[in-house]
């Protein structure tokens, strides 16, 4: 590793890396990331993004009128790398005088015990982390390195999974949370040009090897989908891409506040769910329908796909012939005069109580839920992108299988031993846990072979029935409905 190179404001460098730094002043000014007088926590994992914005920053930092801290966060996942990357950015930010602020976390045990996948679980303990700065007044803003070709790879994963415009919007440059602002000013640029940017100024970074396992999609997207796109289908699809996020932010952010101002009129929130008024709805041109229904949905806390805002839309109009559509987690619309009734479900009132045969092959649709659950064979040989972690938690020894498999929602009684977890515990304490509304709890859904629970939703498959290898496993998972 290179030494780490003196700073100096008023060094000369080569003009690109001039005009990224003025690029990167540009995109801070214009979407107002930044003030004079702030103190902006930079988030440096160690990686060439990261350390590239720490430089960019420093060079900035008088015209801004800013000051710099740097903020990193030791997930535990790599060992003794893990501990290595932040001693290299605690080096980093000493041999460049600005404080330094440090926190750790164990992100594989929080996944375990929250059932969360490791992305999930790292982001998490990572946010938290920049939480408390925020919140103790050590930073009055975090900067995360994200650049162009992050947000490309965001808009790809979101049309992949299905979103509408809200997810193509892809990452925000600001995103204003409880406790202060998490701003990304790297955004504008290419993953290509700070790397150009480091080479240029003599500074070294860490690999994390991590980013190259095909295990995680984004890294299938970044290192396999992108690549192809761009070089069969078109050399910009990066800038593409990203300005595509910038019209659908664009897009969001209009008709968010046209909603928003359109709400009061046509929906009264209560106690049990709300009411949606028939008329006015049907009023409105179809995409402010669709949005009126969603954000009426969230209103009470109910997030809804495409097809359940479709069912919505088609009970409300007059020569609908339906009187009521089931929603997910036990709520349902009911057509009541002028009115769609959004009703919350209620603990007596739930009948949607379900026990179905899950064949193998096989998938089993639960609108109730809003999701399908599927089961297939899995041979670990034909899948380079499974891991042995991964086959922890969602393999099944098909050997141990006896009896045929069923889904059915969880009954008073039921024990359960996720993967890795201290033993069998009572289902209701699992779930207490997650603090769930009343119809989403009740209707949560779990495999059974034979009086044996073996899979849960959310969860990490049985401890008694993992695979301890991936050949000759069942692997069970949850899909969206077709």
């Amino acid at each position: 590793m290179r030494s780490f190179p003196t700073y100096d404001a008023s060094r000369v460098y080569h003009e690109s890396v001039r005009t990224l730094s003025q690029r990167v002043a540009d995109y801070i000014h214009e979407h107002r990331l930044m003030s004079a007088g702030d103190r902006v926590g930079l988030a440096v994992s160690g990686g060439a993004d990261s350390v590239a914005m720490l430089g960019l920053m420093l060079e900035l930092r008088e015209t801004l009128g800013i000051v710099v801290h740097v903020v990193h966060f030791n997930h535990k996942l790599r060992g003794a790398e893990s501990d290595g990357d932040e001693r290299f950015v605690a080096d980093l930010a000493s041999a460049f005088g600005v404080e330094f602020h440090s926190g750790c976390g164990d992100a594989k045990k929080h996944a375990r015990s929250g059932s969360l996948s490791l992305e999930t679980a790292s982001r998490k303990l990572r946010y938290d982390f920049f939480q408390r700065l925020l919140e103790n007044k050590v930073v009055d803003s975090i900067a995360t390195a994200h650049t162009l070709n992050d947000q490309a790879e965001t808009v790809l994963l979101k049309l992949i999974r299905g979103a509408g415009s809200r997810g193509l919007a892809g990452i925000y440059p600001r995103l204003q949370t409880e406790a202060g602002p998490v701003v990304r000013p790297l955004l504008g640029a290419r993953r290509e040009e700070v790397e150009v940017y480091l080479g240029q100024v003599g500074q070294d970074w860490r690999e994390d090897l991590s980013n190259r396992d095909p295990f995680h999609t984004r890294n299938r997207v970044r290192h396999g989908l992108l690549p192809r796109l761009k070089s069969d289908f078109n050399p910009a699809i990066v800038e593409v891409l990203s300005d595509t996020a910038d019209v659908f932010r664009s897009e969001e952010d209009y008709w968010s506040e046209k909603v928003f101002g359109l709400l009061s009129d046509v929906w009264r929130k209560n106690l049990d769910g709300g009411r949606l008024d028939r008329a006015a709805l049907g009023a409105q041109p179809v995409a402010v329908q669709r949005r009126l229904i969603r954000a009426c949905a969230e209103e009470v806390g109910l997030a809804l796909d495409f097809k359940h805002v479709e069912a919505v839309r088609n009970l409300g109009r007059a020569n609908s012939s339906k009187k009521n559509c089931v929603l997910p987690y036990g709520w349902r619309t009911q057509l009541e005069g002028k009115f769609l009734i959004f009703s919350r479900p209620g603990v007596d009132s739930l009948t949607d109580d379900f026990d179905l045969l899950l064949p193998i092959p096989g998938r089993v649709d639960l609108p109730q839920v809003g999701i399908g659950v599927e089961a297939v064979p899995f041979d670990g040989d034909g899948d380079s992108s499974y891991n042995r972690e991964r086959s922890e938690l969602t393999l099944l020894d098909v050997s141990k299988l006896t009896e045929p498999l069923r889904v059915r929602n969880w009954r008073a009684g039921d024990r359960y031993w996720p993967a890795h977890g201290k033993g069998p515990r009572k289902m209701k304490e699992l779930l207490q846990r997650r603090h769930l509304a009343v119809g989403e709890k009740k209707l949560w859904p779990v495999v059974t072979c034979g009086e044996r629970l073996i899979w849960a939703h959310r969860f990490p498959v049985s401890e008694e029935f993992r695979a301890t290898q991936t050949d000759q496993s069942i692997l069970i998972r949850e899909m969206p409905l077709e």
